[in-house]
Order: C-alpha cells, then sequence, then structure tokens
C-alpha cells in the first residue's frame, strides 16, 4: 500500500480562514481539474488537470525578457506588445523566473498529501472553536479521488470535519468510496432544464440529480449551492425547480442561491479563456431583492441568498 506522502495530486490554492465553504473557520484546499465548463465559473483556473501559465497583461512592461527565454514560442511579439499563445506554453516556469514585474506566474503545482496535512493540521484549534475543519474543491476534487481520499481519511483519523465541494458530474463509485469519511458535501446544483445546463456547462444534468439522490438516500449532510446568474438561469423554470428540490428532499442541511461575480472573468483572460466565458456585472442588490421575492412566492422561505 502506498504511503500517503507518495500519493500526490495538482492543487492551485490553499485558502486558510475561509467561512464560505462549509459550517465554521476552514481550510479550503483547491484540486485542478474539472469535467464541466461552466461559462460563469469563477474558477477557470481550475479547468486544466496540468499547471498552466497565467499572465497579467496591466503588470507587463514589454520588457521581452520572457520571449528571449522561452523555448516554445509561447512568448511572442505583435505589433511591439507581448501575447501569449498559451497552446505553446508547456509551463516550464522559466520565463517567471526572468519577470521582474510579477506579470507572470503559474497556476497548479504538484503536491503530496502528507505535505497539505501538515498544513491543514495548523489551524485545527481554530476548527475545534468554531466547528469547522478542511473543505476539498476546485475544480472537481473527486477527479483527483485517490488524493482526495487519502485526504479525507487523514482528516478524519485526526479528527477534523471534512466537506467535499461537488459539481456531481463523477462516477458513483467515486462517492461510494468517500462517504465514510465526508461530513459534508457542497453540492452545486446549476439548471434545472437539461438542454440549458448542457448549453451553459457542457453536461446534461441527468448524473448530477441522480448522484444528488443517492447521497440524499445514504444519509448525507448536503448543501445545495445553486449559482445564480441574471439572464442566464435566473428563470421561472429554474426558481420553481430549487423549490421542487426543497420539497422532495426535506432534510438537506441547507439550500443556497450564490449571486454570480465576475471575479473570475479576469482569471479566464490570463490564462487565455476569453472567448468561453460569460462578461456579466457582479449581481447587484435590487437584483437579490427580486428573487427573495420569488422564492416568497414559491414558499421557498428556507432557501437563503449568500
Amino acid at each position: 500500500m502506498k504511503s500517503s506522502a507518495s500519493i500526490k495530486g495538482v492543487i492551485f490554492d490553499i485558502q486558510k480562514f475561509c467561512v464560505h465553504d462549509g459550517p465554521g473557520i476552514r481550510t479550503t484546499v483547491f484540486l485542478k481539474g474539472c469535467n464541466l465548463r461552466c461559462k460563469w465559473c469563477h474558477n477557470p483556473e481550475s479547468w486544466s488537470s496540468e499547471p498552466q501559465l497565467f499572465f497579467n497583461s496591466e503588470k507587463c512592461v514589454d520588457c521581452m525578457e520572457c520571449v528571449r527565454i522561452c523555448p516554445t514560442g509561447a512568448h511572442q511579439i505583435s505589433e511591439e506588445k507581448h501575447v501569449v499563445k498559451f497552446r505553446l506554453c508547456i509551463a516550464c516556469g522559466k520565463c517567471i523566473k526572468l519577470c521582474n514585474y510579477n506579470a507572470l506566474s503559474i497556476f497548479g503545482y504538484e503536491q503530496d498529501v502528507d505535505s497539505i496535512f501538515n498544513e491543514i493540521k495548523q489551524d485545527k484549534d481554530f476548527y475545534d472553536m468554531s466547528g469547522g475543519g478542511v473543505t476539498l474543491s476546485g475544480g472537481e476534487p473527486m477527479l483527483q479521488l485517490k488524493m482526495t481520499l487519502e485526504l479525507l481519511k487523514k482528516c478524519k483519523e485526526n479528527n477534523i470535519n471534512t466537506c467535499v465541494e461537488t459539481c456531481g458530474y463523477v462516477p458513483r463509485k467515486s462517492y461510494k468510496a468517500v462517504i465514510p469519511y465526508v461530513d459534508t458535501y457542497l453540492f452545486d446544483y446549476k439548471d434545472t432544464d437539461c438542454s440549458r445546463h448542457k448549453e451553459l456547462t457542457g453536461v446534461s444534468n441527468e448524473l448530477i440529480l441522480a448522484n444528488l439522490d443517492y447521497l440524499y438516500n445514504q444519509g448525507a449532510d448536503i448543501i445545495l449551492r445553486c449559482p445564480m446568474i441574471p439572464g442566464i438561469n435566473d428563470t421561472e423554470e429554474h426558481f420553481k425547480g430549487i423549490a421542487a428540490i426543497a420539497a422532495k428532499y426535506p432534510l438537506l442541511r441547507s439550500i443556497e442561491i450564490l449571486p454570480y461575480h465576475n471575479m473570475g472573468v479576469s482569471k479566464g483572460i490570463g490564462i487565455g479563456l476569453s472567448t468561453e466565458q460569460l462578461y456579466l456585472d457582479t449581481v447587484k442588490q435590487e437584483k437579490i431583492i427580486e428573487w427573495n421575492k420569488i422564492l416568497k412566492q414559491l414558499n421557498c422561505t428556507s432557501v437563503k441568498i449568500n
């Protein structure tokens, strides 16, 4: 059997003192790789399972040192400006070492389970005090099942509460493997209409709904999280769908509406995904008031808007 020090995965961030990724104060570990392509994604750097270059054009002074050093020609000059051909980049990092203006960085790095857990356990006192713990997010953490499973096991062995944030679009056997080690699932529900769900995320919602039903009937503790994007999925049909889920699954811990924010747009541009994203304003308070009225009309007052 492999030791946890030999089980490795690719992550792109570890954030401490999080208060929106499950109960209490939490450390959130973001794993790379996702099988959905949500057009409103606020972590587009999580899509690829591999490390990838990020270019902040606002910090670039066009010194062209990266053009000189790049072994694949990913950095080029066009109309006397620095441009990046992301498809050519192999994320070797040579350009980053020469950039004195922090215009270049890498999203994603390989790390073993023991190293990650050593960082997690430093804040155990805060978890115990607040009822918090560790949340595995992404991307879709279930795609790196070996790493996710081993991290969850180590947390449970050390009495650390665990959450897994999931899009629901993974094989059922993966959920079966982690069920004994997950305290709470943060389960995404993105759209009621199957064809629109596929248009907006790249996949149907049938497997997602089937997995939600499976986890619920296994007695899992579930927080249903519903990203809401004005003019895209804030339809009467979708709100009715959320109300129907609330009625069908009355023992859900909670249902949360997550209003769209555009923090992911700049990251998407910086990794070359600008043509695949929505460009919308962050949701205004007026729209949240409107959504609350709709939920009230549907007698769905238990749903909260974060």
